[in-house]
């Protein structure tokens, strides 16, 4: 495999872990999730030439991935339920309101967390997450409207005389 093409999937790892820990609201399940991603990704790409965009393809197997191993878990109807607490050293290091977004992002349904955080938290426009998600782009835009909306009225009820900015 290509030198350059190992280092640049090497430079999308704190993104992939990002965007991982987000959709399984765990550290270690992210981690599990971006190792079996990324072995996926040198697989597919042994041999083959670059994707014209590396992130988004490499996005996009993360997210596979996981909802791969929600369906073989039969666990998507209870994700928001199971999730574990933080744990007691991330609560120290965390401030009060990145707790609260934390718990309020993990109680969002997996693909109207996925929709947030593609489009808010790693950046990208309604249409490029559409396109990870192959869903349409109308699509993209209610699920990222309705978890923004619900996570309005959590961090609301949380802190109610605070000014979420």
């Amino acid at each position: 495999m290509d030198r350059a093409l190992r280092l640049a999937l090497a430079q999308l790892l704190p993104e992939l872990r990002a965007f991982a820990r987000y959709l399984s609201g765990s550290r270690t399940e992210a981690d599990d999730l971006v190792q079996e991603a990324v072995l996926r990704s040198l697989r597919a790409l042994d041999g083959q030439a670059q994707p014209a965009d590396l992130k988004a393809w490499c996005l996009a197997v993360v997210r596979n991935t996981f909802h791969e191993q929600l369906r073989s878990r039969r666990r998507e109807a209870r994700l928001a339920e199971a999730m574990p607490e933080p744990e007691t050293a991330a609560e120290q290091e965390v401030p009060g309101r990145m707790r609260d977004l934390t718990r309020a992002l993990r109680d969002l349904p997996p693909l109207l967390r996925e929709a947030v955080i593609l489009v808010g938290a790693q950046g990208m426009s309604h249409a490029e997450a559409a396109a990870i998600c192959a869903v349409p782009l109308g699509t993209m835009k209610a699920r990222v409207s309705r978890a923004r909306r619900l996570l309005a009225d959590r961090l609301d009820r949380v802190a109610p005389d605070s000014v979420i900015v």
